[in-house]
């Protein structure tokens, strides 16, 4: 096992170029190949998530294994269930445990002809591709967004189009909404009709040349350094951002103004631009906030709360338990070893009052092949003096060169095989 020693850094300004967005690369790569490949797609990310797509799309092997990538899971099951071709499809030991019913019935409903080739309900999946009539399908909002774009990106490729009623609490709505946007820029016609109702009209993509912005997501972590850091001189800049973005994870931009630090564009609006971040003096008595629309920043605002001692409540975190690891009980644990006793509520809720247990000499943080567990904890080498990653390369995932980011910066790591 691999273990990574990060040491407390002499911070000092930097420009990060931060990777691309995989939640827009995906998105787009499913569109590209449903719009017959003839535009170009730029920076693209180069993340595992978004490179077995493409290995995926390019190849098409009879057998695709797209690893961890849950992304790539729902989006290709949904692509391949409505081109021609007959695959299955599967991933590592955690993704046969992540459940797909939802969608496996949608798209069964929809004309799709897919069998469950190992357990019930849960991956690996035969599809026999075929053309799909389309027409109108329920589906509960409350359980993965990802299902929900994964019909979309194919229903105007259905010979009816696409209708989907939405039951129940809607999760992650930021992300639906990125979909449609991606959609309309390839010719799309899909809007919501009501608040819980999308229509998708019968219309094949057009071809387009389009450039992928860079990955809100990543930003999160350097909100997170300059946050724990108490440097008032500091800055960082991270390129390729966009201050209008439809990824959902933008808003963390305004979440660590509540936490200290302060976000200014070099161009605002729809441009890409340099985002310079500094430090300013400002700390809250506690933090509460509902993380229905953001789910992928509770990691990081849970770990940032307990560094900076600000008891929090946050809610909306059902889909955590579904994601690479069961995300609640993982903060939980490796949040006990640093001396925080964290509770949660119903499997959807995590608060903090100020408790501390006594913390382990030491203690190295499992990742839990989560690369936000890795990225969301490394920070508190600022806090703790140093602080030990277990399996460090799980941040292939979303962000391939997060350490040497992190090198660049100022941190010290160091490598041990123990």
């Amino acid at each position: 096992m691999t273990q990574y020693i990060i040491k407390a850094p002499a911070l000092h300004n930097t420009t990060i170029q931060l990777p691309a967005s995989k939640s827009i690369s995906n998105r787009a790569l499913i569109i590209h190949a449903l719009s017959g490949r003839q535009g170009q797609l730029t920076n693209l990310s180069d993340c595992d998530d978004t490179r077995v797509m493409v290995e995926a799309l390019e190849q098409d092997p009879e057998v695709i294994d797209i690893m961890a990538a849950g992304t790539a899971m729902r989006f290709m099951t949904a692509y391949l269930s409505a081109t021609t071709g007959k695959h299955t499809i599967t991933g590592t030991e955690r993704m046969l445990h992540r459940p797909i019913e939802p969608l496996v019935n949608a798209l069964r409903k929809l004309g799709a002809d897919i069998e469950y080739a190992g357990e019930e309900g849960f991956p690996p999946l035969t599809i026999n591709g075929c053309q799909l009539d389309g027409g109108d399908i329920e589906i509960a909002g409350n359980v993965s967004s990802q299902y929900i774009s994964a019909l979309l990106l194919i229903a105007p490729m259905l010979k009816n189009g696409l209708r989907i009623h939405l039951t129940g609490e809607i999760v992650s709505r930021p992300y639906i909404d990125l979909t449609l946007h991606l959609m309309h820029a390839f010719g799309s016609t899909a809007e919501w009709a009501d608040i819980s109702t999308i229509e998708v009209a019968p219309k094949p993509y057009k071809t387009n040349n389009y450039h992928i912005e860079n990955d809100w997501s990543a930003a999160s972590y350097w909100y997170e350094i300059l946050a724990l850091s108490h440097k008032p001189q500091l800055n960082f800049t991270l390129s390729g951002l966009v201050d209008s973005s439809r990824q959902g994870d933008s808003v963390i931009r305004y979440l660590f103004n509540f936490l200290g630090v302060k976000t200014t564009f070099a161009n605002s609006g729809s441009e890409i631009s340099d985002v310079t971040l500094s430090a300013k003096p400002y700390q809250p008595s506690r933090f509460d906030y509902d993380f229905i629309k953001q789910p992928d920043l509770a990691q990081t605002l849970v770990v940032t709360c307990c560094a900076m001692g600000i008891p929090f409540h946050f809610t909306g975190l059902a889909s955590l338990i579904i994601k690479e690891t069961n995300r609640i009980e993982a903060l939980k644990t490796e949040l006990a070893k640093l001396g925080y006793v964290i509770h949660d509520h119903n499997n959807s809720e995590l608060s903090w009052d100020g408790e501390r247990c006594e913390a382990q000499f030491e203690p190295a943080i499992d990742t839990y092949q989560d690369h936000r567990m890795a990225m969301a904890f490394a920070p508190l080498a600022i806090p703790l003096g140093e602080i030990r990653i277990n399996n460090p390369e799980v941040v292939s995932k979303s962000y391939p060169h997060y350490w040497e980011d992190l090198k660049k910066a100022g941190f010290i790591i160091e490598e041990s095989n123990d």
